[in-house]
């Protein structure tokens, strides 16, 4: 390739270049440049393949090793996860009848655990080798969408990507759910360019498996079944008959999903989210601030490369070194992508508003792939090497920035809370959590069987959280009846522990009233405060110890 600059031709000496074999959904993905504008690969392309190599590699070997960096105590939802998946998979579906999700990651963790551990380096190397596995299907999706540029642009966005990161070191299901969405997005190019009964059984699995990996697959499987319902109406005569079989085959795939209709029937009326607000077409915006990395000074940085390089790649085309057109019609290539990251979470967002649930940025990992793919596109849109090579490095240098911080901080106190148990406490003293959501986390920590543990508000053990009619539960629960029980637990012996942070939403004042009873008791008249901390998940920690 000739490393030189050359000056592009103009519009009226622009080539339309082929698309690669098999490029694209139809005719959507198979024109990856608009008819007279330049092509980015040929002219002021990378500066050669050795080279791209050499710094894809080099970038997605970072983004590998931070996969699998984080030191961190599991917070809750990690816990509550792993407590899950040991249990005998005959328990499953009871247990996450009281839970609310679906079941998929929790057999894969069960089976991994009992190949690996449950140790943190061991449950969340599962997340992280399911990340690592999403790369090649970025890469084979942004290849046949718009050529290698797209793919090394891709790769390199989802390997330096902190909401990539994050939840590749997190032990839940968001890894497992962007790899389905990126080998269905392969899955489906692969049906849509040549519909064989392989590539149609792939498409159908890839749907089928991400409905039993998160309900808001619902939103993405429903988009993606409504636009190749759309292209096999209204599509070319060319593109009709390979979006009928791709429809057939995703609605095939949904229905293996209902015998668990009646769970998942059950788990929406009475497993919802009390703890989190109800879903605004603002949370459209804050789920693609928070692929970049949240609200940090890097995360914004990167949310405004990431909004300009996905506006620009849905409008924009070179049409020069330093010169991009924009057509409204939009570019034919990046319609679909468009069409799946905003139908699914506009859709999100009027089913959260109707059914009352709530929005929660991650779960939005159902259309990050297909955004990473969309702001790729957009990097082909710079004509000049040195424009395109300083963008990209602007996003690569703001998504490491976002990732150090999530791979190297503790997101949970519950650490500091059992060292601090291990170097004060006794064995049979009384350990408390209000929220229950507390417990998990911390009793990970602890020794089995030295303390008797409780939550308030049910009055169970800490290993679970009954998410069943949480709300009314809170509402029931009687702060002063559970300081009493914490009382008569502990005698004239023990020490009362009580871990419990304020904020909480349902539990209004309630842990705070359980602090204040306990206080009120002279029986208990030494008192000791350790304060919660900056982590994601903080808690207070106050010690009550037998007066005498």
């Amino acid at each position: 390739m000739d490393l030189q600059e050359t000056a592009p031709p103009g519009p009226q000496e622009g080539t339309r270049r082929r698309a690669p074999a098999g490029s694209a959904i139809g005719a959507d993905f198979g024109e990856g440049v608009t008819a007279g504008a330049v092509d980015p690969e040929a002219v002021g392309g990378w500066p050669s393949p050795r080279l791209l190599v050499v710094v894809v590699a080099a970038l997605v070997l970072v983004g590998v090793v931070l996969r699998f960096w984080t030191t961190s105590d599991l917070w809750l939802d990690e816990a509550l996860t792993v407590d899950i998946a040991r249990q005998p998979l005959s328990q499953l579906h009871h247990l996450l009848l009281h839970d609310g999700a679906p079941p998929l990651f929790y057999v894969l963790l069960h089976w991994w655990m009992g190949w690996f551990g449950s140790s943190d380096l061991a449950v969340r190397s599962l997340p992280g080798l399911l990340s690592v596995a999403t790369m090649p299907f970025v890469w084979v999706a942004g290849r046949r969408l718009g050529g290698r540029m797209v793919a090394a642009a891709a790769l390199v966005l989802v390997a330096t990507s902190p909401f990539a990161v994050r939840y590749a070191t997190e032990t839940r299901m968001y890894s497992l759910v962007g790899l389905l969405a990126a080998a269905g997005i392969v899955a489906l190019q692969r049906v849509l360019d040549r519909p064989r009964p392989g590539n149609l059984v792939a498409t159908g699995g890839c749907a089928a498996l991400l409905l039993y990996s998160h309900y808001w697959a619902v939103y993405l499987v429903g988009v993606t079944g409504l636009w190749l319902a759309w292209r096999a109406w209204r599509g070319s005569p060319g593109q009709r008959r390979p979006a009928r079989a791709a429809f057939a085959a995703v609605a095939l795939g949904s229905l293996t999903f209902v015998p668990w209709l009646p769970t998942f029937v059950s788990q929406a009326r009475h497993t919802g989210t009390p703890w989190a607000a109800h879903a605004t077409f603002a949370d459209m915006v804050n789920a693609i601030t928070s692929f970049a990395g949240g609200p940090t000074t890097q995360g914004r940085g990167l949310a405004l490369i990431y909004f300009a390089l996905a506006g620009i790649g849905l409008f924009g085309a070179a049409r020069g070194a330093r010169h991009i057109d924009l057509d409204l019609r939009t570019r034919r290539p990046a319609r679909p992508m468009a069409v799946v990251v905003v139908g699914a979470l506009a859709a999100a967002v009027v089913g959260g508003y109707v059914s009352g649930s709530t929005f929660q940025v991650r779960y939005a990992m159902v259309v990050f792939v297909p955004l990473a793919l969309l702001v790729a596109l957009g990097t082909a849109a710079f004509a000049d090497r040195r424009v395109r090579a300083g963008v990209l490095a602007a996003a690569v240098i703001f998504g490491l920035a976002g990732s150090f911080p999530d791979v190297t901080t503790n997101r949970t106190q519950a650490g500091q809370v059992a060292a601090t148990l291990a170097r004060l406490g006794h064995t049979g003293d009384v350990v408390a959590y209000c929220p229950d959501q507390l417990g998990p986390a911390v009793n990970r920590l602890l020794p089995r069987h030295r303390y008797r543990q409780v939550t308030f508000p049910r009055g169970t053990g800490p290993e679970f959280v009954d998410w069943v009619d949480y709300a009314r539960v809170v509402g029931a629960g009687n702060p002063s009846s559970f300081a009493r029980s914490l009382e008569a637990a502990a005698g004239t012996s023990h020490q009362i522990w009580l871990v419990w942070m304020w904020g909480y939403q349902t539990y209004g004042s309630k842990c705070a009233q359980i602090e204040t009873d306990l206080l009120a008791d002279p029986r208990f008249g030494a008192h000791e405060q350790f304060a919660p901390g900056p982590q994601f998940e903080p808690m207070e920690l106050v010690r009550f110890a037998p007066a005498a």
